[in-house]
């Protein structure tokens, strides 16, 4: 059947007008992919792989960075920190922000030993959620790489011997990747989707390794594994610790009823430049505590919130070990050092430390207890202190372990 010359030209003419929008709209996807990729070099100093950037879900639309020295990495000063700050349209459009963009994803690298000093937990710092939603303790990233997995992000250390920075020490580096702002409708359950959980592990391995090859480091870190799991959520009865914690679970602590019945751990991973080991007083346990230490004339402050008395436990290794401080709750005071090859306690806070030798490289242990129940339990949790102590030490086929005299542990 022949058709119409008048239907055949209507035909033509609607062809060529949808191959001339497709490509319309096919160079404006391209463009905003290039002008993207050109916003992410630009902040991230080149280091930060821009495609996988592009694939995280919040990514839509066009990108932006953040247009000052702080959020745009610098790389002659790195021992400090340096990070990028990116925006997108998609993820402005998807919050509803006033602005139009919405920052989404932040990229950090910097050198070990760093700067910044690392800080013992606060014993006025709460590890739970106050409002008794669960909480989601960072996991080791593993596929043989030294990482941490976090409720936002990923962080990765890389040993570099023999790098270069300007006049700055290098011993190795690290680099992170990150969804900032993070909530719905890019999270589930309050937790990284499994595809950007994965995506950001690339990103920080790969960020790594670029910076590797700009300071002239021999080493690489590997490809970053797939499938990384959510992490668990706790506090989870003490009983049933197998990770960073199961010292505690098996020593059965936990039976008697001042000591804390719920942990919050992770993986073990010997690599790792911080592990820690949670324990949590129970609401209702807290409750009775309060009331017998009241009736025994101990001034206390009553625990209101889930968690709100703790004891929290670290080991730090390396290089942060040398530089690790024990927080100081007053203001105007300094923070004092853990030094390796001593221990103590602050002269002001329920902070003590530990220290040891593993593999020749220094580990300050630490322990912090929240303020009240510091009142109630020093003295006994020297014991779970040791305890805590003695496992990493065994586990890690540390030497040379340094521990607080007994005198140490009282309540200022």
């Amino acid at each position: 059947m022949r058709v119409p010359e008048r239907v055949r030209k209507s035909a033509n003419v609607l062809v060529c007008l949808v191959a001339v929008a497709g490509t319309i709209w096919g160079g404006k996807e391209i463009w905003q992919v290039l002008s993207g990729r050109h916003q992410i070099d630009e902040a991230c100093a080149g280091l930060v792989p821009a495609g996988r950037v592009l694939a995280l879900s919040p990514a839509g639309g066009t990108i932006t960075h953040r247009v000052a020295d702080e959020g745009t990495i610098q790389m002659g000063d790195l021992s400090g920190g340096q990070d990028c700050e990116i925006f997108s349209t998609g993820a402005g459009e998807k919050y509803g922000t006033s602005s139009g963009e919405r920052w989404f994803f932040t990229g950090a690298v910097g050198l070990v030993p760093g700067d910044s000093r690392v800080l013992a937990d606060d014993p006025m710092k709460e590890l739970v959620d106050p409002s008794g939603a669960p909480t989601h303790p960072a996991q080791p990233l593993g596929g043989g790489i030294t990482g941490l997995v976090g409720d936002s992000g990923v962080t990765v250390q890389l040993p570099c011997a023999d790098g270069e920075s300007g006049r700055e020490t290098v011993k190795g580096l690290w680099a992170r990747a990150e969804l900032a702002n993070l909530g719905r409708p890019f999270s589930e359950d309050g937790q990284l989707s499994a595809g950007d959980r994965d995506t950001l592990a690339e990103i920080a391995v790969l960020t790594a390794n670029n910076l590797a090859d700009r300071l002239g480091c021999t080493e690489r870190l590997p490809d970053a594994p797939r499938n990384i799991a959510a992490l668990p959520a706790g506090p989870t009865p003490a009983a049933d610790a197998k990770g960073t914690c199961g010292w505690y679970g098996r020593a059965g602590f936990a039976k008697q009823e001042q000591f804390p019945d719920q942990v919050l751990e992770s993986r073990t991973d010997d690599r790792l430049w911080d592990e820690q080991c949670g324990l949590l007083v129970s609401t209702g346990r807290a409750t009775g505590l309060y009331t017998a230490g009241s009736e025994a004339g101990d001034h206390l402050v009553r625990p209101e919130r889930p968690g709100q008395w703790f004891v929290s436990l670290h080991t730090y290794s390396g290089e942060d070990a040398k530089n690790v401080y024990l927080t100081s709750t007053d203001g105007n005071e300094t923070p004092e050092p853990a030094e390796p090859g001593k221990a103590g306690r602050s002269s002001e806070d329920p902070i003590w430390w530990a220290s040891s030798v593993c593999d020749g490289a220094p580990q300050i242990h630490t322990m912090t207890i929240a303020y009240g129940y510091d009142r109630l339990m020093t003295a006994k949790l020297a014991e779970v202190f040791r305890a805590y102590v003695d496992d990493v030490a065994h586990r890690r086929g540390c030497t040379d372990v340094t521990f607080p005299a007994a005198s140490a542990f009282r309540a200022d």
